[in-house]
Parts: C-alpha cells; structure tokens; sequence
C-alpha cells in the first residue's frame, strides 16, 4: 500500500458515495481547494483530519496513516501536462508567466510569491455568454534577502 492507492480508495468512495469536495471540506472545517488537494495526495493531514477523513471515506488504521506523510508535491504524471484542463494552466502560465513574473517583480521587488503561505478560491462566474471559471489565487510574497 501507498499513498496513490489511498488517493484512488478515497475518488472511488466520493464517488460511490455521491460526495461534493465542498462537502468534504465543511466535514473537516477547511476550504474546498485546500480539502481536494489533501485527498488528492498534495497536503498532509493531522490525526483529526486522517480519522475524520477515515469516517467519510472508510478508510482503515493504516490507510489514515498514510494520509498523515508528507507527499511529495506537485508530482504530475508528465512533464508537460497531457489533460486538457491543467494542460490550459501551463498553457496560461507559458504564455503569460513573464508578464506575472514583470508585474509582479514591479510591484513589489525581487523576489518570489509563496505557494507555501498560499489560498486559492475557485468558484463559478454567472455569464450570459457562458459560465466561467474564477480562480483566485494569493501567496505571500517572499523578497530575495541579501547576505
């Protein structure tokens, strides 16, 4: 057993069991996108969280205790992302990264925004022409120190 099959036993139990992330997350009293990333496999759970995560999903003893290693972050399966959906954010982030990385480096300096000390909230626009997605992501911003 490893983490990836608790991150499948956990989408299969959602599944079966008609469950919204949102619900997931109001269960464990954290946002929708910091919830989705834990089960995913991204964060690491408290043992309040693995065993209320264990309630909702059935998840045994040694299942909770792998929700409670640190995972390694940000793996995805390829280097350039092959699902539509993320492969649109590296598409954003290629097209559009130098212009964040000049705004931002004029804004505030030099330096990084943290995807440590990081939110993101993620909800759906209301548009005549199509409902769109707004994401919203905020992370504190860290200037490179001299020494």
């Amino acid at each position: 057993m490893n983490r990836m099959d608790v991150t499948e036993k956990i989408i299969s139990a959602k599944v079966a069991k008609g469950l919204r992330w949102s619900d997931v997350a109001r269960r464990l009293g954290r946002s929708k996108e910091w919830t989705t990333a834990l089960c995913l496999g991204q964060m690491t759970a408290t043992p309040q969280q693995a065993q209320a995560l264990g309630e909702i999903f059935g998840l045994t003893q040694e299942e909770q205790q792998w929700l409670q290693v640190v995972p390694s972050k940000g793996s995805l399966p390829t280097a350039v992302p092959t699902d539509p959906l993320i492969y649109r954010w590296y598409e954003v982030v290629s097209v559009y990264g130098s212009t964040i990385k000049e705004l931002i480096h004029e804004e505030f300096g030099d330096g990084i925004m943290s995807a440590i000390d990081f939110n993101m909230d993620i909800q759906r626009e209301a548009d005549p022409k199509g409902d769109r997605v707004r994401v919203v992501l905020s992370g504190k911003f860290l200037p490179y120190k001299e020494y």
